[in-house]
């Protein structure tokens, strides 16, 4: 069995140094075999674009095969790790949370929903604007002074152009404006932890749950009561990855009020009950 310690929360202050200490941006290149073994959680988002690169990405427990010309977007707290190959070219931006929610409330709100849709393919055009915006953020951050309301544009730029690039994509038009959908993904971010009928959020929107429902199956495939309880699942399996918190812990932070009850929700939806999945950690 894993040490729930062996899954830490990397904090964003941690990973500058001396000459960043002021910044609210980070630019790394990554270039060749990486491997990150132990997955971590982290307080901050990062943009990863892969100019070149192959392997796997593993983002909350769901493999994601690494090619040219993909962006991919990691928010806080969720759990990640990766095995990337030996061609790799990755341009990484990791941006302070207090810094992303000075952004625009549109681009918030945009970006609330890709946690689900975390990796992007690029066609070339979008990919080179990008890019160049990578490549000037890069040399702004070694600029003395540096012009950070400059660098902070450029970064809200950059999720502007990938929100673009996804409602235009038509192969994504689940992530079209659908401002009931919209809302009830905020909804569920908000909420999950202590309403989990769809009754609750079809009130809050103003449609019946049968309308709801049928929206959700349209769209995603899968029924609204689905997408919130794997909110749930998502997040019991983070907690049971990144923190130290007992099972019975994990039950009561998620809303469940019976430690049995959060068993048998679990089992049934993973097939393991809690004790059973942190020992296959």
């Amino acid at each position: 069995m894993k040490s729930n310690n062996q899954y830490p929360l990397v904090r964003f202050n941690d990973l500058k140094t001396d000459s960043e200490i002021n910044n609210h941006v980070i630019y790394r290149l990554l270039a060749g075999i990486n491997h990150l073994d132990h997955p971590h959680t982290h307080d901050f988002f990062v943009f990863l674009l892969f100019e070149d690169g192959s392997g796997t990405h593993t983002i909350d427990f769901s493999d994601h095969p690494v090619r040219p010309f993909q962006i991919h977007m990691l928010f806080p707290h969720q759990v990640h790790g990766w095995d990337l190959g030996i061609n790799t070219r990755c341009h990484k931006l990791i941006i302070s949370r207090s810094l992303f929610e000075t952004f625009s409330s549109s681009i918030q709100f945009a970006f609330s929903r890709y946690n689900r849709y975390p990796v992007i393919d690029l066609d070339p055009v979008i990919f080179k604007k990008i890019a160049a915006e990578f490549s000037l953020i890069c040399k702004d951050l070694d600029t003395i002074p540096m012009f950070w309301d400059v660098i902070s544009l450029r970064c809200s730029l950059i999720a502007t152009l990938i929100n673009r690039h996804v409602k235009s994509t038509s192969e994504r038009t689940e992530l079209r404006a659908n401002s009931v959908l919209s809302r009830f993904h905020l909804l569920i971010e908000k909420h999950f932890q202590s309403h989990k009928s769809v009754s609750f959020y079809a009130e809050q929107l103003n449609v019946t749950p049968n309308y709801l429902t049928i929206l959700c199956k349209k769209n995603f495939k899968e029924s609204a009561l689905s997408m919130i309880q794997q909110r749930v699942v998502l997040e019991a399996k983070r907690l049971m990855h990144s923190s130290e918190l007992s099972i019975k812990e994990i039950a009561f932070e998620l809303g469940f009020q019976e430690i049995a009850h959060f068993s048998f929700f679990f089992k049934s939806k993973t097939g393991l009950s809690p004790r059973q999945y942190r020992t296959w950690l």
